[in-house]
């Protein structure tokens, strides 16, 4: 999928505006987005999932340039920027993925999650 490029700099500027960490020396090529359904009650625990998984997603998966977390009424988005579209395919098998986040997530959503994978070109 391609994202249009002005949606490309609203997204840059959301996550940038969020707290996301980037180097602008290397832009993102792909965005990875994962929208769960969290009840009010549960936000600030799905929040402290996030915070505890930032951190070691920068720093040990590879290929990631940004991580922010997007906050509407109906649910919460994850988006991760990546280098290139597989380095984002590989993060959704890696063992942080599977083993931690979704295992630390999975009894806080309503639902399955959307995932998408845009490509930045």
């Amino acid at each position: 999928m391609k994202l249009h490029t002005s949606l490309r700099s609203v997204a840059v500027a959301a996550a940038l505006a969020l707290g996301a960490t980037t180097s602008m020396s290397h832009a993102e090529t792909a965005f990875l987005e994962i929208t769960i359904k969290v009840a009010p009650e549960n936000r600030a625990a799905a929040g402290a999932v996030y915070e505890k998984y930032k951190q070691p997603f920068l720093d040990d998966v590879p290929g990631t340039l940004s991580k922010a977390l997007l906050v509407r009424d109906e649910d919460v988005q994850v988006l991760h920027g990546f280098g290139t579209v597989a380095d984002a395919q590989a993060y959704l098998t890696s063992d942080i993925f599977t083993n931690d986040v979704v295992r630390e997530l999975g009894p806080l959503m309503q639902g399955d999650p959307e995932i998408r994978i845009y490509s930045a070109n």
